[in-house]
């Protein structure tokens, strides 16, 4: 049985000594994995749709409980982000996080859609703000939103506290005094107010700010997911 879905590549493997196997991020089915065959070989007519990031339309036929890619129909292949190093990285966070959150046979469309943005937005722009805003967002969809209001125990407005500190259960900043989590500078807590449109203390703003919150963001979603981001960390590393 044949069926055509779109799909982004999140990750492609080696396999045998030509093909490839792919995990596919589609909006319907979730995440997917595909063999293709033969895209290792010089000229083959696939090549591309194996390559990072590639966004297309994918015909995949299902044997048993395991599909194979036989035709793709490019819409973007967004190649442009593998010539950056930091940009590369940043959109490998961005499918690395995707795949732990997704599941087959899950719909997943909002994620999807974002990541495509993100992509795009990566393409021309600031890619470290894209990949907050995207981490932020696919956490949220998934059940882990970070709450960037006031302090969660007592209610204080937390634009100008001079310490807070940050529940990994809750997925929540609170007052120092308040709460148990680990210390978090007031920075990294005006990033993600400043991400999320809401109003932050503009003093508050610093170079190494997004760093800060891509930090916070890493060891969340490693405590919540129960998983290590390498090409997050790689990213952090590089920026």
């Amino acid at each position: 049985m044949d069926i055509k879905v779109n799909a982004v590549v999140l990750r492609a493997v080696d396999y045998n000594d030509n093909d490839k196997i792919l995990t596919l991020l589609t909006p319907e089915l979730g995440k997917i994995s595909a063999g293709i065959k033969g895209v290792k070989k010089a000229g083959a007519k696939l090549k591309f749709a194996a390559q990072p990031f590639c966004f297309g339309e994918y015909i995949l036929t299902k044997r048993g409980e395991r599909y194979t890619v036989i035709n793709c129909s490019e819409c973007q292949n967004f190649y442009d982000l593998s010539l950056d190093i930091k940009k590369y990285f940043a959109a490998c966070a961005a499918t690395e996080v995707s795949a732990a959150l997704t599941y087959e046979g899950d719909e997943c469309a909002e994620i999807f859609y974002a990541l495509l943005r993100t992509f795009s937005q990566m393409s021309v722009g600031d890619e470290c703000s894209a990949l907050i805003k995207f981490l932020v967002f696919a956490m949220r969809k998934s059940g882990y939103g970070i709450s960037v209001d006031d302090c969660t125990e007592c209610g204080s407005s937390l634009i100008n506290a001079e310490k807070l500190r940050f529940d990994m259960d809750a997925g929540a900043f609170t007052c120092y005094d308040c709460g148990s989590g680990a210390g978090v500078s007031r920075v990294t807590y005006n990033v993600f107010r400043k991400l999320d449109g809401k109003s932050y203390a503009e003093d508050f703003i610093t170079v190494d700010g997004e760093k800060r919150a891509l930090k916070l963001l890493r060891e969340y979603s490693a405590y919540k997911l129960n998983a290590e981001f390498t090409s997050l960390s790689e990213y952090i590393r590089l920026i």
